[in-house]
């Protein structure tokens, strides 16, 4: 009887919209209230509700990267990347408008003329940079202006020296948007497969490269992307910053391509060059007798004039990477690079990390004796007296069982040798002997390496300089062979 006697729902739902009170609000005003609910709900949603005073005075300077699954954001972010980029390469300055701005400077040129070179007072200086129009307005300042006085009894500047500069500008700045659309990530990094796209879609643009067949192709963009990242990764983190390779001279290097009368000794000291690609790339066919694209340990010994001692190919396959035992052909590029270029931190830094047999970061009397009994065989096999570790003699003004090295990529400073060839060797010992026989890679020839004076403790804290004198001293040495300055740092 109870449940007859309920009320139906809808009764009750009738009886609540009578007694509600109207809602006067027009339309435009349950919209703002809406959305103010929205904000709010929104807000605390994301975590960015008022949970701090000091979150409405600090900008948000961090935006965190989408995640994979994130599609739309990374779409959203791809695409106003691309917007931001055509923004810039609007912003620069077109060859109309170059060639417009140095008709101005030739028309606002000063005399009496500085050799052979028109120059440009700074009023007048003004006066261009008002007329040139608001693209050139950042190029006519005080600053870039004193950047090129250079001793005129005047006070002006060269018109050639300053439109050479915003050319230079003009493109590093066309270089810079046009690496970053090649940035996948958007960090100013490019990755090894980025490089290698941004390289193969140049090549058609380089008329010294027309004659490499494109089968070639993929074997060239290897080999010149090694060299951007052997030099501009040291590290070894797979991905080189983008202000790194305008500020080196590898892409000045690359794009000199571009000339068509480049002469044949300038193409053959460019890495980039085709005679150059081909030649390496010659080299490890040559060394491949097997013909399986890899390089065995023997296959490697015949490397130059196959005067690499057995000691070093197997420091080189310990410590590079191998397939099976084998080195494939970015591999060898690396052992082609530092070879190459001894001088360079980069190749100090991968002979270093070969001839530290312990990963200790120093050498000791072990390590420099253990290379250099394999000298001492190639001297027998060659004919030659042995020269003994014990002749050489290590005079310092401090009594030490090691000598401490640590490296510094990218500085320069002090430097040493570590190991003396074996033709030096012999030279000294017999100048009798062809010099011209002699002038191959024996073993490592002349490792230099490289130190920032500013990396190391001052005397106060315990670091100080070490001066070593190598002596041989049985007569067929009668004068210092090498000076070395090591830099030690006690524990």
């Amino acid at each position: 009887m109870a449940e007859d006697q309920q009320p139906h729902w809808s009764d009750i739902l009738k009886r609540r919209i009578a007694n509600s009170k109207k809602d006067v609000r027009s339309e435009e005003e349950n919209k703002v209230e809406e959305t103010e609910l929205f904000t709010k709900y929104y807000t605390e949603w994301r975590g960015g509700g008022d949970r701090d005073k000091s979150y409405k005075n600090i900008p948000r300077f961090y935006y965190r990267l989408p995640a994979e699954d994130e599609v739309l954001l990374q779409k959203l972010r791809e695409e106003s990347r691309a917007v931001f980029l055509q923004r810039k390469s609007r912003e620069l300055l077109d060859n109309e408008e170059l060639q417009n701005l140095w008709f101005l400077l030739d028309k606002h040129q000063v005399p009496p003329v500085s050799g052979e070179e028109a120059m440009i007072s700074y009023e007048a200086y003004l006066q261009v940079g008002e007329k040139a129009g608001p693209k050139c307005k950042k190029f006519f300042t005080a600053r870039v202006y004193a950047k090129l006085l250079n001793n005129d009894p005047y006070g002006r500047i060269s018109i050639m020296q300053f439109f050479n500069y915003v050319m230079r500008k003009v493109w590093l700045h066309q270089t810079r948007i046009g690496l970053s659309l090649y940035d996948v990530a958007g960090q100013g990094y490019l990755r090894e497969s980025d490089l290698e796209n941004y390289i193969l879609e140049l090549i058609p643009t380089l008329p010294q490269l027309d004659g490499l067949e494109k089968s070639f192709y993929s074997f060239y963009v290897c080999t010149a992307v090694r060299k951007f990242f052997f030099f501009l990764d040291p590290l070894r983190t797979g991905k080189i910053k983008i202000q790194d390779i305008l500020a080196c001279s590898f892409l000045d290097d690359l794009l000199e391509l571009r000339d068509e009368e480049l002469s044949k000794e300038s193409q053959e000291s460019n890495w980039f060059s085709a005679p150059s690609a081909l030649r390496v790339y010659g080299q490890y066919l040559n060394l491949d007798k097997d013909h399986n694209g890899m390089l065995s340990k023997e296959e490697l010994s015949r490397y130059g004039t196959a005067t690499l001692t057995s000691v070093f190919l197997d420091r080189v396959f310990q410590e590079c990477l191998t397939y099976d035992g084998e080195m494939d052909y970015k591999t060898y590029l690396d052992f082609v690079l530092a070879l190459e270029n001894r001088k360079e931190p980069a190749a100090l830094q991968y002979i270093f990390k070969l001839l530290d047999m312990e990963n200790r970061g120093y050498l000791n009397v072990f390590s420099l004796n253990y290379f250099f009994r394999a000298i001492q065989e190639q001297m027998k096999i060659h004919g030659q007296e042995p020269v003994s570790f014990q002749d050489v003699k290590v005079y310092c003004t401090q009594t030490q069982t090691h000598t401490r090295v640590r490296t510094k990529t990218g500085t320069s400073g002090q430097c040493f040798s570590v190991m003396l060839p074996y033709t030096t060797v012999c030279a000294q010992s017999n100048p009798a002997l062809n010099m011209k026989e002699l002038q191959c890679d024996w073993c490592f020839e002349y490792f230099q390496f490289i130190f920032n004076d500013n990396y190391f403790d001052k005397a106060n804290n315990g670091s100080v300089l070490v001066r070593f004198t190598f002596i041989f001293e049985n007569n067929r040495f009668n004068h210092t062979l090498y000076n070395l300055t090591y830099i030690k740092r006690y524990s």
